[in-house]
């Protein structure tokens, strides 16, 4: 079940990111913004991704440091997103990032248990980890609402970038190692149905 949920967030996180953050920074920044922008956002998740897989600790907090590595970008994209976009484009992303956070921090919560580690620490852990990533979208939204064009679609091209990463680095990985023939089926309903979100 972990594994089809997190298929069906690459579905939708797909969809999201393609239609909403990187197709509107084409449009208003131009090729060359919008694609320094992805390569940039590729980069700079890579890079903390590599020094998270160096440094980090049990499985409960490598899925922990995963959540908020990948639910900091995606939640300041929901940030920019919400930047002259339209409802059912943050919608959508929206959908992608619950489908592909709520898996992995259910799995670490119950590593932490597994570990030894008090109810309470666990959720006081991830109650701390949801308002991080509620943040986020706060200060995603704050920084860049008064940015000029050409910094807002750099912005959103980095953070679909970081999006992009996160899904073909962690969520999809993740998916096709534990699902089976399911798995294939629910990453396109995860892209249909936020594809018909936002239209």
């Amino acid at each position: 079940m972990v594994a089809v949920g997190l298929a069906f967030a690459s579905g939708a996180l797909i969809t999201a990111l393609a239609f909403d953050l990187f197709e509107e920074a084409f449009n208003i920044g131009g090729p060359w913004v919008a694609g320094l922008g992805l390569l940039a956002g590729a980069a700079a998740f890579v890079t903390a991704d590599e020094l998270l897989d160096r440094y980090g600790g049990s499985s409960g907090f490598a899925l922990l440091a995963g959540v908020t590595l990948d639910g900091v970008p995606e939640n300041l994209a929901l940030g920019v997103g919400l930047i002259g976009s339209s409802l059912t484009g943050i919608l959508a992303l929206l959908v992608g990032i619950f489908a592909s956070n709520l898996p992995e921090a259910l799995g670490g919560a119950v590593d932490m248990r597994n570990g030894g580690r008090s109810r309470g620490f666990v959720i006081a852990t991830w109650t701390a980890t949801a308002l991080l990533l509620t943040a986020a979208v706060v200060v995603g939204n704050a920084l860049l609402v008064y940015a000029n064009e050409g910094v807002l679609a750099f912005a959103r091209a980095f953070a679909s970038a970081a999006v992009l990463a996160s899904v073909a680095d962690t969520v999809m990985p993740e998916a096709y190692k534990e699902g089976g023939p399911l798995v294939a089926f629910a990453t396109a309903a995860g892209f249909l149905l936020t594809f018909l979100i936002s239209q």
